[in-house]
Order: C-alpha cells, then structure tokens, then sequence
C-alpha cells in the first residue's frame, strides 16, 4: 500500500492561516494594550481615538473588583479593541514615546548645564547667559555659588537641586 503524501495546496492553505497559538499570542498582546489603556490617566486617554464601546468598558473595569470577574473583563476589552483603529492607537502611542524623548533630552541637557555651570563657575554662567539673555544673572551666580560651596563641603545638594529647578524654570521645560 503506498503512503499518502499531504496535498502540496492544503500545505500551502495551512501556512496562510495563523496557528491557535499565534491567535492566543495576538489575543493576549491586545489585552496587555488594553490594560495599558486602562492605567491612563483619562486625560492621556483622551488622545486616543476610541469608540464609545470601548471608552464605556474601561471606565466600567473600576468598578470591578473580583479577580474573575476582571479576568473576563480583560478579555471583553481585548475583543472590543480589535474593532478599533490600531494603526491609528499605535500612532498615539508613538507621539507620546517621541514627546517622551523629547523631554528626556531636555532634561539630560538641564543636567549638564548644572553640571557645567557648577564646575566651571562664571565661565559657564557666561557662556549661559549669551544662549539665555532673559535670564537672571545674580540669582543664577548665587545658585551656582551656593552648588559649589555645598559640593566642596560634602554637604546634600539642596542648591544643586534648587539650580536646576531655576534652570527648567527659565528654560520653560
């Protein structure tokens, strides 16, 4: 008797399809994004573009508080947001990632201004003043001042701190 050998178009049928685990890998990464949602502050959720369905079912999950129960709302909300935009949700998601870096920047550039403007002195003030002209100058010193006296003599960085606070403050960060 000889060996049937599979079909060489069903082959080709199954690998179009996506396994059961690749469906079940999909359903949980849509409920993970759906507890992302969740966690937002509703201000930062606003951004998002969500049906009323949806907006419904994640105020609606506050007010769940058997394990469960939440358990199964996960799962409705998992199945609610494959109906919405996801091209559109992951747009969000990389504006508020790239403000993110934007503002990691800014405050990394604050850090080495401090930093300079303590280990140089009044070089660096001057070299600040020329890129900042709107700054005050003698209370920018005087923090400075303060900065180096506290680092000289070991003592916890309240100026420091209160340079940089004066520093965002001017660069409106």
């Amino acid at each position: 008797m000889r060996k049937q050998r599979p079909d060489p178009v069903a082959i080709e049928e199954q690998e179009e399809r996506p396994s059961k685990s690749q469906l079940k890998r999909e359903m949980h990464a849509l409920q993970a994004l759906g507890e992302t949602l969740i966690a937002m502050r509703p201000a930062e959720r606003a951004r998002f573009p969500l049906s009323d369905d949806m907006l419904r079912a994640i105020e609606e999950t506050a007010r769940i508080r058997s394990h469960e129960g939440r358990r199964r709302h996960m799962q409705y909300v998992g199945k609610l947001i494959r109906k919405e935009d996801l091209a559109a949700i992951q747009r969000v998601f990389d504006s508020i990632d790239q403000e993110q870096q934007q503002r990691d920047h800014a405050f990394h550039r604050l850090e080495k201004w401090r930093e300079r403007l303590i280990d140089e002195g009044d070089a660096a003030v001057d070299l600040f003043m020329a890129e900042n002209p709107d700054t005050d100058r003698q209370t920018l010193r005087q923090l400075v001042r303060n900065a180096q006296r506290e680092r000289e003599q070991g003592k916890p960085p309240t100026s420091s701190r209160k340079l940089f606070k004066h520093l965002r403050e001017t660069l409106a960060l």
